[in-house]
Protein backbone atom coordinates (compact mmCIF):
# COMPACT_ATOMS: atom_id res chain seq x y z
CA UNK A 1 0.00 0.00 0.00
CA UNK A 2 2.78 2.42 0.89
CA UNK A 3 4.57 1.74 -2.40
CA UNK A 4 1.37 2.35 -4.37
CA UNK A 5 1.12 5.74 -2.69
CA UNK A 6 4.61 6.62 -3.87
CA UNK A 7 6.73 5.86 -0.80
CA UNK A 8 10.40 5.53 -1.71
CA UNK A 9 12.98 3.40 0.08
CA UNK A 10 13.54 6.11 2.70
CA UNK A 11 9.86 6.64 3.56
CA UNK A 12 8.74 3.02 3.26
CA UNK A 13 9.90 1.67 6.66
CA UNK A 14 8.36 4.68 8.44
CA UNK A 15 5.05 4.22 6.61
CA UNK A 16 4.89 0.51 7.45
CA UNK A 17 5.68 1.00 11.15
CA UNK A 18 3.15 3.80 11.53
CA UNK A 19 0.45 1.98 9.55
CA UNK A 20 0.71 -1.31 11.41
CA UNK A 21 0.40 0.37 14.81
CA UNK A 22 -2.37 2.80 13.91
CA UNK A 23 -4.51 0.03 12.37
CA UNK A 24 -4.60 -1.73 15.76
CA UNK A 25 -6.86 1.11 16.97
CA UNK A 26 -9.20 0.95 13.97
CA UNK A 27 -12.18 -0.42 15.95
CA UNK A 28 -11.97 2.21 18.74
CA UNK A 29 -11.57 4.86 16.03
CA UNK A 30 -14.84 3.76 14.42
CA UNK A 31 -16.57 3.62 17.80
CA UNK A 32 -15.42 7.16 18.55
CA UNK A 33 -17.11 8.44 15.39
CA UNK A 34 -20.30 6.43 15.92
CA UNK A 35 -20.77 7.38 19.56
CA UNK A 36 -20.44 11.10 18.87
CA UNK A 37 -23.79 10.93 17.07
CA UNK A 38 -25.32 8.79 19.82
CA UNK A 39 -24.22 11.27 22.49
CA UNK A 40 -25.94 14.09 20.59
CA UNK A 41 -29.16 12.05 20.34
CA UNK A 42 -28.84 11.17 24.04
CA UNK A 43 -28.75 14.92 24.78
CA UNK A 44 -25.18 14.67 26.08
CA UNK A 45 -23.19 16.65 23.49
CA UNK A 46 -21.12 18.18 26.29
CA UNK A 47 -19.88 14.71 27.24
CA UNK A 48 -18.99 14.08 23.60
CA UNK A 49 -17.00 17.31 23.55
CA UNK A 50 -15.16 16.41 26.75
CA UNK A 51 -14.29 12.97 25.41
CA UNK A 52 -12.98 14.49 22.18
CA UNK A 53 -10.90 17.01 24.12
CA UNK A 54 -9.56 14.25 26.39
CA UNK A 55 -8.59 12.14 23.39
CA UNK A 56 -6.92 15.11 21.71
CA UNK A 57 -4.98 16.13 24.81
CA UNK A 58 -3.89 12.52 25.31
CA UNK A 59 -2.54 12.47 21.78
CA UNK A 60 -0.67 15.75 22.27
CA UNK A 61 0.84 14.80 25.65
CA UNK A 62 1.86 11.28 24.58
CA UNK A 63 3.27 12.64 21.31
CA UNK A 64 5.56 14.93 23.28
CA UNK A 65 6.49 12.20 25.78
CA UNK A 66 7.03 9.34 23.32
CA UNK A 67 8.85 11.42 20.70
CA UNK A 68 10.74 14.08 22.68
CA UNK A 69 11.45 12.15 25.90
CA UNK A 70 11.53 8.45 24.97
CA UNK A 71 12.82 9.13 21.43
CA UNK A 72 10.48 6.56 19.87
CA UNK A 73 10.05 8.53 16.65
CA UNK A 74 7.33 7.37 14.26
CA UNK A 75 6.50 4.41 16.51
CA UNK A 76 5.80 6.80 19.37
CA UNK A 77 3.66 9.06 17.18
CA UNK A 78 1.57 6.09 16.02
CA UNK A 79 1.23 4.71 19.56
CA UNK A 80 0.10 8.10 20.88
CA UNK A 81 -2.59 8.35 18.22
CA UNK A 82 -3.75 4.77 18.76
CA UNK A 83 -4.06 5.28 22.53
CA UNK A 84 -5.97 8.55 22.09
CA UNK A 85 -8.40 6.90 19.66
CA UNK A 86 -8.94 4.07 22.15
CA UNK A 87 -9.88 6.62 24.81
CA UNK A 88 -12.30 8.31 22.42
CA UNK A 89 -13.99 5.02 21.56
CA UNK A 90 -14.01 3.07 24.82
CA UNK A 91 -15.17 5.77 27.27
CA UNK A 92 -18.55 6.32 25.51
CA UNK A 93 -18.87 2.54 25.09
CA UNK A 94 -18.67 2.13 28.87
CA UNK A 95 -21.05 5.08 29.33
CA UNK A 96 -23.79 3.41 27.29
CA UNK A 97 -23.18 -0.07 28.75
CA UNK A 98 -23.75 1.03 32.35
CA UNK A 99 -26.83 2.87 33.68
CA UNK A 100 -26.68 6.55 32.81
CA UNK A 101 -28.79 9.71 32.96
CA UNK A 102 -29.73 9.67 29.28
CA UNK A 103 -32.53 7.81 27.49
CA UNK A 104 -30.10 5.61 25.60
CA UNK A 105 -28.39 2.50 26.88
CA UNK A 106 -26.84 -0.51 25.20
CA UNK A 107 -28.73 -3.75 25.78
CA UNK A 108 -30.01 -6.83 24.06
CA UNK A 109 -30.99 -6.24 20.48
CA UNK A 110 -32.95 -7.86 17.69
CA UNK A 111 -32.53 -7.79 13.94
CA UNK A 112 -34.45 -4.99 12.25
CA UNK A 113 -33.54 -5.19 8.58
CA UNK A 114 -35.77 -2.26 7.64
CA UNK A 115 -34.04 0.08 10.10
CA UNK A 116 -30.61 -1.20 9.08
CA UNK A 117 -31.36 -0.67 5.39
CA UNK A 118 -32.61 2.86 6.01
CA UNK A 119 -29.58 3.61 8.18
CA UNK A 120 -27.13 2.34 5.59
CA UNK A 121 -28.76 4.15 2.68
CA UNK A 122 -29.14 7.38 4.65
CA UNK A 123 -25.51 7.16 5.76
CA UNK A 124 -24.28 6.57 2.22
CA UNK A 125 -23.14 10.19 1.97
CA UNK A 126 -20.81 9.89 4.96
CA UNK A 127 -19.55 6.58 3.58
CA UNK A 128 -18.80 8.12 0.20
CA UNK A 129 -17.18 11.15 1.84
CA UNK A 130 -14.67 9.04 3.73
CA UNK A 131 -13.94 6.70 0.82
CA UNK A 132 -13.52 9.66 -1.52
CA UNK A 133 -11.29 11.55 0.91
CA UNK A 134 -9.01 8.53 1.18
CA UNK A 135 -8.71 8.25 -2.59
CA UNK A 136 -8.18 12.00 -2.95
CA UNK A 137 -5.42 11.91 -0.31
CA UNK A 138 -3.72 9.13 -2.24
CA UNK A 139 -3.88 11.21 -5.42
CA UNK A 140 -2.49 14.26 -3.62
CA UNK A 141 0.43 12.22 -2.29
CA UNK A 142 1.07 10.67 -5.71
CA UNK A 143 1.04 14.02 -7.50
CA UNK A 144 3.22 15.69 -4.87
CA UNK A 145 5.79 12.87 -4.88
CA UNK A 146 5.90 13.16 -8.67
CA UNK A 147 6.24 16.96 -8.79
CA UNK A 148 8.08 17.96 -5.62
CA UNK A 149 9.18 14.82 -3.78
CA UNK A 150 8.94 14.18 -0.05
CA UNK A 151 8.96 17.92 0.75
CA UNK A 152 5.66 18.30 -1.08
CA UNK A 153 4.16 15.44 0.93
CA UNK A 154 5.39 17.09 4.14
CA UNK A 155 3.73 20.36 3.12
CA UNK A 156 0.47 18.54 2.39
CA UNK A 157 0.62 16.85 5.79
CA UNK A 158 0.93 20.23 7.54
CA UNK A 159 -1.95 21.68 5.52
CA UNK A 160 -4.17 18.69 6.33
CA UNK A 161 -3.51 18.99 10.06
CA UNK A 162 -4.34 22.69 10.12
CA UNK A 163 -7.24 22.61 7.64
CA UNK A 164 -8.96 19.82 9.56
CA UNK A 165 -9.12 22.10 12.59
CA UNK A 166 -10.79 24.77 10.47
CA UNK A 167 -13.15 22.31 8.75
CA UNK A 168 -14.01 20.77 12.15
CA UNK A 169 -16.03 23.89 12.97
CA UNK A 170 -18.30 23.27 10.00
CA UNK A 171 -18.44 19.51 10.59
CA UNK A 172 -19.21 19.94 14.27
CA UNK A 173 -22.00 22.43 13.64
CA UNK A 174 -23.48 20.25 10.90
CA UNK A 175 -23.45 17.14 13.11
CA UNK A 176 -24.78 19.03 16.11
CA UNK A 177 -27.67 20.65 14.25
CA UNK A 178 -28.66 17.52 12.31
CA UNK A 179 -30.88 16.06 15.10
CA UNK A 180 -32.70 19.41 15.33
CA UNK A 181 -33.29 19.42 11.57
CA UNK A 182 -34.53 15.84 11.71
CA UNK A 183 -36.88 16.64 14.59
CA UNK A 184 -38.53 19.60 12.87
CA UNK A 185 -38.77 17.69 9.60
CA UNK A 186 -40.50 14.77 11.31
CA UNK A 187 -42.79 17.08 13.27
CA UNK A 188 -43.74 18.99 10.13
CA UNK A 189 -42.52 22.31 11.55
CA UNK A 190 -41.77 23.86 8.16
CA UNK A 191 -41.38 27.40 9.48
CA UNK A 192 -38.80 26.24 12.03
CA UNK A 193 -36.99 24.26 9.34
CA UNK A 194 -36.81 27.35 7.13
CA UNK A 195 -35.67 29.49 10.07
CA UNK A 196 -32.95 26.99 11.02
CA UNK A 197 -31.68 26.75 7.44
CA UNK A 198 -31.50 30.53 7.03
CA UNK A 199 -29.74 31.14 10.33
CA UNK A 200 -27.33 28.28 9.68
CA UNK A 201 -26.34 29.69 6.29
CA UNK A 202 -25.75 33.15 7.73
CA UNK A 203 -23.67 31.70 10.56
CA UNK A 204 -21.64 29.51 8.19
CA UNK A 205 -21.03 32.44 5.81
CA UNK A 206 -19.72 34.54 8.71
CA UNK A 207 -17.35 31.81 9.86
CA UNK A 208 -16.18 31.12 6.31
CA UNK A 209 -15.07 34.74 5.97
CA UNK A 210 -13.46 34.82 9.43
CA UNK A 211 -11.58 31.54 8.96
CA UNK A 212 -10.29 32.58 5.55
CA UNK A 213 -8.92 35.84 6.96
CA UNK A 214 -7.35 34.03 9.93
CA UNK A 215 -5.79 31.40 7.66
CA UNK A 216 -4.36 33.95 5.23
CA UNK A 217 -2.95 36.19 7.98
CA UNK A 218 -1.79 33.36 10.23
CA UNK A 219 -0.21 31.15 7.58
CA UNK A 220 3.42 31.93 8.61
CA UNK A 221 2.69 31.23 12.27
CA UNK A 222 0.68 28.05 11.62
CA UNK A 223 3.28 26.69 9.21
CA UNK A 224 6.08 27.61 11.60
CA UNK A 225 4.62 25.36 14.30
CA UNK A 226 5.50 22.35 12.12
CA UNK A 227 8.36 23.27 9.78
CA UNK A 228 10.19 26.22 11.32
CA UNK A 229 13.39 24.14 11.23
CA UNK A 230 13.65 24.44 7.41
CA UNK A 231 13.40 27.87 5.75
CA UNK A 232 12.71 26.56 2.24
CA UNK A 233 10.09 24.13 3.50
CA UNK A 234 8.51 26.90 5.59
CA UNK A 235 8.21 29.24 2.59
CA UNK A 236 6.76 26.44 0.50
CA UNK A 237 4.21 25.60 3.19
CA UNK A 238 3.13 29.23 3.67
CA UNK A 239 2.58 29.70 -0.06
CA UNK A 240 0.67 26.42 -0.36
CA UNK A 241 -1.50 27.07 2.71
CA UNK A 242 -2.44 30.58 1.55
CA UNK A 243 -3.58 29.13 -1.77
CA UNK A 244 -5.42 26.26 -0.08
CA UNK A 245 -7.14 28.48 2.52
CA UNK A 246 -9.22 30.27 -0.13
CA UNK A 247 -11.32 27.09 -0.15
CA UNK A 248 -12.59 28.01 3.34
CA UNK A 249 -14.78 30.63 1.64
CA UNK A 250 -16.88 27.78 0.19
CA UNK A 251 -16.23 24.72 2.32
CA UNK A 252 -18.87 25.21 5.02
CA UNK A 253 -21.86 25.41 2.67
CA UNK A 254 -21.36 22.02 1.02
CA UNK A 255 -20.55 20.29 4.32
CA UNK A 256 -23.71 21.65 5.91
CA UNK A 257 -25.87 20.92 2.84
CA UNK A 258 -24.85 17.27 2.82
CA UNK A 259 -25.56 16.93 6.55
CA UNK A 260 -28.85 18.83 6.13
CA UNK A 261 -30.19 16.33 3.58
CA UNK A 262 -29.00 13.42 5.71
CA UNK A 263 -31.07 14.86 8.59
CA UNK A 264 -34.05 15.11 6.21
CA UNK A 265 -33.62 11.36 5.53
CA UNK A 266 -32.70 12.12 1.92
CA UNK A 267 -29.59 10.00 1.80
CA UNK A 268 -29.44 10.02 -2.00
CA UNK A 269 -29.03 13.79 -2.35
CA UNK A 270 -26.62 13.88 0.57
CA UNK A 271 -24.54 11.13 -1.03
CA UNK A 272 -24.52 12.88 -4.41
CA UNK A 273 -23.21 16.11 -2.84
CA UNK A 274 -20.53 14.29 -0.83
CA UNK A 275 -19.51 12.03 -3.71
CA UNK A 276 -19.28 14.85 -6.25
CA UNK A 277 -17.51 17.19 -3.82
CA UNK A 278 -14.59 14.85 -3.26
CA UNK A 279 -14.60 11.92 -5.67
CA UNK A 280 -15.52 13.80 -8.86
CA UNK A 281 -14.72 17.49 -8.39
CA UNK A 282 -11.58 17.24 -6.26
CA UNK A 283 -10.23 14.11 -7.94
CA UNK A 284 -10.75 15.63 -11.37
CA UNK A 285 -9.14 18.91 -10.32
CA UNK A 286 -6.09 17.32 -8.69
CA UNK A 287 -5.47 15.24 -11.82
CA UNK A 288 -6.07 17.97 -14.43
CA UNK A 289 -4.88 21.27 -12.92
CA UNK A 290 -1.23 20.21 -12.25
CA UNK A 291 -0.79 19.61 -15.98
CA UNK A 292 -1.41 23.33 -16.56
CA UNK A 293 -0.27 24.95 -13.28
CA UNK A 294 2.32 22.54 -11.93
CA UNK A 295 2.49 22.14 -8.15
CA UNK A 296 0.28 25.21 -7.66
CA UNK A 297 -2.51 23.34 -9.47
CA UNK A 298 -2.57 20.83 -6.61
CA UNK A 299 -3.34 23.56 -4.08
CA UNK A 300 -5.88 25.27 -6.36
CA UNK A 301 -7.74 22.01 -6.96
CA UNK A 302 -9.49 22.16 -3.58
CA UNK A 303 -10.74 25.68 -4.36
CA UNK A 304 -12.24 24.57 -7.67
CA UNK A 305 -13.80 21.49 -6.05
CA UNK A 306 -15.38 23.41 -3.17
CA UNK A 307 -16.79 26.07 -5.51
CA UNK A 308 -18.43 23.44 -7.73
CA UNK A 309 -19.76 21.66 -4.63
CA UNK A 310 -21.45 24.88 -3.47
CA UNK A 311 -23.12 25.26 -6.87
CA UNK A 312 -24.37 21.66 -6.70
CA UNK A 313 -25.60 22.13 -3.11
CA UNK A 314 -27.55 25.26 -4.05
CA UNK A 315 -29.11 23.39 -6.97
CA UNK A 316 -30.46 20.65 -4.70
CA UNK A 317 -31.54 23.08 -1.97
CA UNK A 318 -33.62 25.04 -4.48
CA UNK A 319 -35.00 21.94 -6.18
CA UNK A 320 -36.04 20.26 -2.90
CA UNK A 321 -37.39 23.39 -1.19
CA UNK A 322 -41.08 22.72 -1.91
CA UNK A 323 -40.84 19.05 -0.99
CA UNK A 324 -39.51 19.75 2.51
CA UNK A 325 -41.28 23.07 3.00
CA UNK A 326 -38.38 25.41 3.64
CA UNK A 327 -39.20 27.60 0.62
Amino acid sequence: MARLLGADEILLPYCVRYGRIILLALIPFMLQNVFQSFLVVAERPQLGLLITIAAGLTNMILDAYFIAVLRLGVVGAAAATAISQSIGGLIPLLYFIFPNRSRLRLGRTHMDFSALLKTCTNGASEFMTNISMSIVNMLYNWQLMRLSGSDGVAVYGVIMYVSFIFAALFIGYSMGSAPIVGYHCGAGNKSELKNLLGKSFRLILTFQIILTIVAEAGAPFLAGIFVRYNTNLLDMTVHAFRSYSISFLFMGFSIYASSFFTALNDGFVSAVISFCRTMIFETGAVIILPFFLGVSGIWYSIIAAEFMAVCLSLFFLIRKAKKYGYT
